[in-house]
């Protein structure tokens, strides 16, 4: 199709664009003397408005002071490694006193540095996970700041509650058919003194979301997750590199569904490389890396069912190369199939096998692994608990490992007990629990 290009010089700062170029959507090429803010940048995501559009960013570093919400039907593109958003160093702001669930303001000692549109966290020691709060300022009159959004827990002024600069680089929320290319998004991590939690974020980071492409984007030493979502369906990732955060590389997480995962690679990171928290399913992991991660390469517990990891390398981890975490029935891990995978020396901080199946795991395939443990120290190369039933071993080699399978013969089958898994055979029934309605095709 011909694209019909023509200079935007409007002087409305939502519209201060080198040129705008009208197809299939709306697109912006601002260069770098228009893109010299995170602020800057949230006002042109803003002027596309409902029906979105592409904004393609330059070769630049950007120091963002907040993050960049997305907005529906919104693109965002980069030029790979030669544009990098860094955030900004952070600051610690203790609350004043106690404040409650719902308002939509805080008390600090201090407001120094803070500026309407800025996003931060706020949360106490015993107020974590859903419990922290993610906000966007809207005003500052010491010293009281006002959010955008009503506080998600009560905060005790004997319980350490503070209002940290934390947050997601990029992250939507409540949006749809939106995507993220080509970029490098640099946590900044030396910089920080304070993350913000993985319920609540990560560098990019989506909550009840749907039909998101992310491709080709790099997220380094972010303090946190490196890719988290909470209650989405439909996404994919390609080509994603999560390298060095303090958390887990990537998060799937609260019931999350139909998500596939191709020639992603997670090195590095605090936690485990791949994280499937609560109630991720029917999700399909391809030709991804996981390497170098202090904790388990793939880490799988509650309600993880009707997943697919297929032609993955799981190395050097410091926890299991697989890990089923201790879950008991009825929500334990079901339906999940690991077929064609290397995972080779994992365990180097601690654990029993190179894949560690527990709890009341069931329904489990190994098909077709290369496992290999270390040549200068003993591990089991896959050890079933007494606990977890209707395991099926089949036509995968282990070297190096001892003994290679430790597992009570009754928790064994002969035949494949997974059905169905991965994206591909996800189904309308399996989206009701996010209160989706997808009609059959």
């Amino acid at each position: 199709m011909a694209r019909s290009i023509r200079p935007c010089r409007s002087k409305d700062a939502r519209s201060t664009i080198c040129r705008m170029v009208e197809e299939e959507m709306r697109e912006l090429r601002p260069d770098t003397s228009e893109v010299t803010s995170a602020a800057a940048l949230q006002q042109m995501v803003d002027s596309l408005g409902e029906a979105g559009g592409r904004i393609v960013l330059p070769a630049m570093e950007l120091e963002m002071d907040r993050g960049i919400a997305l907005g529906p039907n919104v693109e965002l593109v980069g030029q790979g490694r030669s544009t990098v958003l860094r955030k900004a160093p952070g600051r610690i702001y203790p609350l004043a006193g106690y404040h409650n669930y719902g308002m939509r303001d805080v008390p600090l000692i201090f407001t120094d540095g803070l500026k309407p549109g800025m996003t931060v966290a706020i949360r106490d020691d015993v107020a974590g996970c859903f419990g922290e709060t993610f906000a966007r300022i809207t005003w500052v009159d010491s010293p009281w700041v006002g959010l955008d959004r009503g506080l998600e827990s009560d905060y005790h002024a004997d319980q350490n509650p503070v209002l940290v600069t934390a947050f997601p680089l990029i992250y939507g929320l409540d949006v749809a058919h939106v995507a993220v290319r080509g970029l490098t998004l640099d946590g900044n991590l030396p910089a920080q003194p304070a993350g913000i939690g993985a319920c609540r974020g990560a560098a990019l980071y989506f909550l009840r979301s749907h039909h998101v492409t992310v491709d080709d984007v790099v997220i380094a030493d972010f303090a946190g997750e490196g890719i988290g979502f909470q209650m989405c369906s439909h996404l994919t990732f390609t080509r994603c590199q999560a390298v060095r955060n303090s958390g887990n590389g990537f998060h799937p997480g609260a019931g999350s569904t139909a998500v596939r995962f191709e020639g992603c690679r997670a090195e590095g990171n605090g936690a485990a490389g791949f994280f499937f928290c609560v109630r991720a399913n029917h999700i399909t992991v391809s030709g991804c890396d996981f390497v170098d991660n202090a904790g388990p390469g793939i880490s799988i517990g509650t309600r993880d069912s009707h997943n697919l990891i297929e032609a993955c390398r799981v190395t050097d981890n410091g926890g299991p190369g697989i890990l089923f975490r201790e879950t008991r029935r009825p929500v334990a891990m079901t339906q999940v199939a690991i077929r064609g995978c290397e995972i080779r020396r994992n365990v180097q901080h601690g654990g029993v096998g190179e894949v560690t199946v527990l709890g009341d795991a069931h329904a489990v395939t190994l098909e077709g692994n290369l496992i290999v443990g270390s040549e200068n120290r003993e591990t089991t190369g896959v050890f079933v608990a007494p606990t977890a039933t209707t395991i099926w071993l089949a036509d995968n080699q282990i070297t190096h490992c001892f003994p290679p399978v430790a597992a009570d013969p009754a928790s064994l089958v002969a035949g494949d007990p997974v059905s169905k898994c991965g994206a591909e055979a996800v189904q309308p029934v399996d989206f009701r629990h996010l209160g989706i309605v997808v009609k059959p095709a």
